[in-house]
């Protein structure tokens, strides 16, 4: 294995090269192979427009039985809407990994990210993929990583660990993701990785939980893109068998961990972002009430634009929760940004409010907490600002 600073999972091998689908000078074809077979899954977008990878991926997944040995991405070529031909190149793709990896494309789960529409190159795959096998092992993550950025400012890695009485079990994961950021099942890009015993069925049910919580609940720019996956493979490489309720619980807390570490990541990383709005919805009748008014909030180019100004203008959340659907009494509403009261009980909270939010409206998180009434619902949503820049990049994103 290549030195990397990242504790890596036993049992994982990576590989990173420059195919020049896009980006010149840099990688863009990463590959992750397990020794041995893995527990594999993935959480993937709710688009109705589902890029060739995302099916293939969710093919293989069937046909293996949730097992797998592979991981297989590509920046600058998204293959989404490419139709039947996208379909053939992308099993193509998994089909020159495999042969030179002596297992079956099935074992191989894609990703791509990039322009859609764009067609796969097929002669630099082919020319890509020996380059790309015969440098397993040669890389760590933080080049796996930095592979599968398009407008990313930075790799995202994140990992984590487990101590048990059989011994350490350990948990990686890698994602990228900077615009087109609503997922509605995972985020746009993410890996994650464990050397942990564990059962098919519960790795899937724990990947999706973890997703859920974290990469489920963050938006840049309120965009599900055709290419959003979580791919997870789980290899028993550590020896540790992890069967009972605590041990699986505690794995769960590990992988959650660093899902929202990510996440965080991903916000923190928005096209153009400056500030993370870190929204918290109390008090609705059920929690989907709560992630509606949440949403709406998080979404509102007005309220992202006036964090970005550090402009306290309350009244875009306010306007925001109002026509999100969720069912409140508006006399019953109280907002908070920064912790200082703004709306209490729906009427304006009295003071000099722009100069009690002017401090909290300069730093690069800002708390808005809202209650809708005393119901048990709940949700928290990471959401970025909205900037020049975010409108400078995706101008010139295709040039």
């Amino acid at each position: 294995m290549a030195s990397d600073i990242v504790p890596v999972p036993k049992g994982f091998s990576f590989s990173a090269t420059s195919a020049g689908f896009k980006y010149s000078g840099r990688d863009d074809l990463m590959l992750i192979v397990s020794e041995t077979e893995a527990a594999a899954t993935g959480v993937f977008t709710q688009n109705a427009f589902q890029a060739a990878p995302v099916l293939v991926a969710k093919a293989n997944l069937a046909k293996a039985g949730g097992r797998g040995r592979a991981i297989l991405v590509n920046a600058g070529q998204a293959n989404a809407c490419t139709g039947e031909d996208g379909m053939a190149a992308c099993r193509q793709t998994l089909k020159l990994v495999a042969e030179s990896l002596g297992m079956a494309p099935r074992e191989v789960l894609p990703a791509s990210t990039g322009v859609i529409g764009a067609r796969m190159d097929m002669e630099k795959w082919a020319a890509a993929v020996p380059r790309l096998v015969d440098g397993l092992g040669q890389a760590g993550p933080s080049q796996a990583a930095r592979a599968i950025m398009t407008t990313d400012t930075f790799p995202k890695l994140a990992w984590s660990s487990l101590s048990t009485a059989s011994g350490e079990v350990r948990v990686l994961g890698m994602a990228k993701g900077s615009g087109m950021i609503a997922p509605n099942m995972a985020t746009m890009i993410g890996v994650l990785l464990c050397d942990a015993d564990v059962g098919s069925l519960w790795w899937h049910e724990a990947v999706a939980a973890c997703a859920d919580k974290s990469f489920n609940s963050v938006t840049v720019d309120g965009d599900t893109s055709t290419n959003d996956c979580v791919l997870a493979l789980a290899n028993g490489a550590s020896r540790v068998k992890i069967d009972s309720a605590e041990g699986r619980q505690d794995l769960l807390s590990v992988m959650m961990e660093v899902c929202q570490t990510l996440a965080y990541m991903i916000v923190q990383d928005a096209e153009g972002g400056t500030k993370i709005i870190r929204i918290k919805v109390k008090g609705a009748k059920d929690h989907a009430q709560a992630e509606l008014a949440a949403r709406a909030v998080g979404h509102s180019p007005l309220v992202k634009t006036a964090m970005f100004g550090e402009d306290a203008n309350w009244g875009r959340i306010v306007c925001a929760i109002g026509r999100s659907g969720a069912e409140f009494d508006p006399g019953e509403v109280s907002v908070a940004v920064g912790g200082v009261p703004v709306f209490s009980r729906g009427m304006p909270s009295g003071g000099d409010l722009d100069g009690l939010l002017a401090p909290h409206m300069r730093r690069g998180e800002i708390p808005v907490d809202i209650e809708l009434g005393d119901g048990p619902g709940r949700y928290v949503l990471l959401a970025s600002d909205l900037s020049y820049d975010y409108v400078k990049i995706n101008a010139d994103y295709r040039s």
